[in-house]
């Protein structure tokens, strides 16, 4: 497959970070890779990988020097600075991107610190495990998922094709999407199920003592589940729910009327209620699967067409 950039810079090396590094080597989605992150401890082990990365640095500064396309995979808090530290040293024409959750906050603190020779070109894949560090990488993290695409008004057509065209070849399915219906969307679906799980871990913990140890030992499949998600990077998740502070409290609003006629029912004994609440939970869930299943069709379909060299990873 042709490179999608000459020169790819990758600044953070977590989970996405490191995935993206893997694909990019195993998939030569770039001719040049350089990756850093301000851990010296992350960097050392990103070396001892190998993972195929012709060079790992110790700044920012230093990698994005002549990147086509720069990546910043840190946490949503870490942009501003990031930009502050890298914006002279990009050169003219240069993409800047990013992996981060909250999309108004990325343009918010990143855009006044870019050359207006650059271009700022936000991107969210909607991939990841609870699991964190560049050991947890996987190169085929992305393959089948969603990226979505935030170009803001007036984007250059030619940097925001580059990027989409970049996701697609880690194996993504792209779909644009203006940044504020961005942060609504994620505060739904993703933002509102992470406060969740881990309100409902804190509220496992507090039992655990006075039942004797039984939470744990016994429990189910729903509550392993929550207990999973509720075990991902908590800076990540302080930085994501302050960042998208408005959004995230408005759905909990909702999600807190909708529990309190969802307890009232229960209280009254609202059998009727309380199958119509269950029921619609349950078209919900089946609307899910049907657009999970048609998505990673799509994503199929879109990458034999596009990049028909593209392999599974261990292929």
């Amino acid at each position: 497959m042709e490179p999608v950039v000459n020169r790819l810079a990758i600044i953070g090396q977590g989970l996405i970070g490191s995935s993206i590094a893997r694909a990019v080597s195993l998939h030569r989605i770039a001719r040049e890779l350089v990756v850093t992150d301000a851990s010296p401890k992350v960097r050392k082990t990103v070396a001892e990988l190998g993972l195929g990365i012709a060079k790992v640095v110790d700044s920012g500064a230093e990698a994005v020097r002549d990147a086509d396309l720069v990546v910043a995979c840190v946490p949503v808090g870490q942009y501003g600075a990031l930009a502050k530290e890298i914006g002279a040293h990009l050169k003219a024409g240069a993409i800047v991107s990013d992996v981060g959750s909250v999309k108004g906050a990325v343009v918010r603190d990143m855009l006044p610190h870019l050359p207006e020779n650059v271009h700022l070109v936000p991107a969210h894949p909607l991939a990841g495990t609870e699991n964190s560090g560049p050991e947890s990488g996987l190169a085929d993290l992305f393959e089948n998922r969603w990226c979505i695409v935030t170009p803001l008004e007036g984007a250059d057509a030619d940097a925001v094709e580059t990027v989409c065209r970049f996701w697609k070849a880690l194996g993504s399915e792209v779909e644009a999407m203006p940044v504020e219906q961005h942060d609504k969307v994620l505060a739904i679906t993703s933002h509102l199920p992470h406060l969740i799980a881990f309100s409902i871990f804190h509220t496992g913990l507090k039992n655990e003592a006075a039942l004797q140890s039984e939470i744990m030992k016994y429990s189910a499949g729903g509550f392993r589940d929550f207990t999973r998600i509720a075990s991902s990077n908590p800076i990540m998740w302080r930085d994501i729910f302050l960042n998208n502070k408005e959004a995230v409290l408005d759905v909990l609003k909702q999600f807190n009327d909708d529990l309190s006629e969802l307890a009232g029912a229960i209280e009254k004994n609202d059998a009727e209620k309380i199958v119509e609440l269950l029921s619609t939970s349950r078209l919900t869930r089946r609307k899910v699967i049907e657009k999970e299943h048609i998505s990673v069709t799509a994503a199929k379909r879109d990458q034999e067409d596009a990049f028909p060299i593209v392999r599974p990873y261990g292929d």
